[in-house]
């Protein structure tokens, strides 16, 4: 699911066929109790954790076994596309599995067989110079055009999913001899990405799409900020199709002018997000890069501070939440989060859009809050605590649903997608143990690539 600010003006057209009617039987939805208010702070992270965990164990595309697109508890699949699983949202439930070994939520053992029919799937799904597409059909590992010219690699995406398979390799490479296998293949897989490829012939910035059939006519130069710095670490980072520094720095921070002294709420936004600089754009941006890589007291030559630059993304979100300009029912400091994700059309039919304070309609996306924890751990403390408590309703089989609304009743679509559902139990472990980031920024070639493009983090002596 493509979601730069670019695609906020035509989102509602990607995800037009969510209103449509849907010839799938309908299923009960699943009616959880709320939880005993004296329930501790620990256990209610276990308990959101574990539940997330759900959504890529017992609710993945059964061939593949990877992370399904979207997850819909009332079985209305307008598209019939249950089958169609998302590379993205993918790479964010490998993080999510590992987590759930961790934590003791799934046994190690099938974790590492499930995990090898995966790495098998993708090893034999089509690539495009290396990339996997947008979508790719969980039954036959066939490209499934995400537009008409997106039907091809898609650079952003099999970043995603790159991050998670890195993760993968590093937690089991020195394990038993099934656990170095499925390492291996995870390292031959991260070796065959053609990142240098998506340089349109060597210009100074990555492109997100290329296709076998339309080239490069998507012409979609990845230009922060937003979500896709992860892009050039991993490309910058690759043994064997790597970018150079240039390339960074000339692309993605458009030569510097990236920059930006704006406050809002008196909090210091440091970069300019795309076609959102007041407030700063959707949450995901400040999660998606952020899995496996630490922004903690992580800088370059241009950004001194990238956790506090997540940090006053989330916050101002936050403050725009309690402030409620549009005075919303039930907005406040245990009810917030904007992003992307399903929402609530006019008529009360399920939509998308990219939720942020400049488009705002009442509808809030609990991973928004959820994933925000390494940076906002007491606001997020409180949604979570408000949600399990309160609001039962809006909690389902696996997890909080996508999108709910206190101010429509209760509105709520009984709906779940990967790269919402696939950020929670990773940012929260973050949070709690720093599990992955120590995973992904431990890793060689991470070390080597951040080395290159001058990034600095004492945490994990890169100078």
């Amino acid at each position: 699911m493509k979601r730069t600010v670019l695609s906020i003006a035509v989102t509602s057209l990607f995800f037009a066929y969510a209103c449509k009617n849907s010839q799938s039987p309908k299923q009960e939805v699943v009616q959880t109790e709320a939880v005993k208010s004296d329930i501790t702070d620990e256990q209610l992270m276990d308990r959101v954790q574990k539940d997330a965990v759900k959504y890529f164990w017992d609710y993945a595309e059964p061939k593949s076994m990877l992370g399904r697109e979207r997850y819909h508890e009332d079985n209305i699949y307008p598209d019939n596309d249950k089958h169609v699983v998302t590379t993205g949202g993918s790479g964010f439930g490998l993080a999510t599995l590992l987590v759930g070994v961790e934590r003791g939520f799934i046994p190690r053992k099938e974790a590492v067989k499930r995990l090898t029919h995966m790495m098998d799937f993708l090893a034999k799904a089509d690539r495009h110079k290396g990339a996997w597409s947008h979508w790719i059909n969980g039954e036959t590992g066939k490209t499934v055009p995400f537009g008409k010219k997106d039907n091809g690699g898609d650079l952003v995406e099999t970043a995603f999913l790159t991050s998670g398979i890195l993760m993968v390799r590093e937690y089991f490479k020195n394990g038993n001899a099934e656990e170095k296998a499925l390492a291996s293949k995870c390292d031959e897989l991260w070796k065959g990405i053609q990142w240098n490829w998506y340089t349109k012939g060597g210009e100074k910035v990555l492109y997100w799409h290329w296709s076998p059939e339309y080239q490069w006519e998507m012409n979609f130069p990845l230009e922060g900020y937003n979500e896709c710095l992860i892009t050039y670490i991993l490309a910058a980072s690759s043994p064997t199709h790597s970018i150079d520094a240039e390339t960074y720095y000339k692309g993605w921070t458009r030569n510097g002018t990236y920059l930006t002294d704006k406050t809002k709420y008196g909090l210091p936004l440091y970069v300019k997000h795309n076609y959102a600089e007041e407030y700063g754009g959707p949450l995901f941006w400040s999660q998606y890069s952020y899995i496996g890589l630490d922004p903690t007291g992580l800088s370059d030559k241009l950004v001194k501070n990238y956790f506090e630059l997540n940090k006053n993304q989330v916050l101002i979100d936050y403050k725009y939440c309690v402030e409620n300009p549009k005075q919303w029912k039930g907005y406040g400091p245990n009810y917030w989060g904007l992003t992307a994700g399903y929402t609530r059309n006019e008529d009360g039919s399920a939509g998308y859009t990219a939720h942020m304070p400049t488009n705002d309609n009442g509808v809030i996306t609990p991973t928004a809050a959820l994933s925000s924890f390494p940076y906002t751990p007491k606001e997020s403390m409180a949604f979570l605590r408000f949600l399990y408590t309160q609001k039962p309703e809006f909690i389902g089989s696996a997890g909080p649903y996508d999108a709910t609304s206190v101010n429509y009743n209760n509105w709520f679509t009984p709906r779940y997608l990967a790269i919402d559902q696939g950020t929670i139990a990773p940012m929260i472990e973050n949070y709690r143990t720093g599990f992955l980031w120590k995973l992904f920024m431990n890793a060689p070639e991470i070390q080597q690539g951040l080395k290159k493009l001058s990034f600095r983090s004492e945490k994990y002596g890169i100078q």
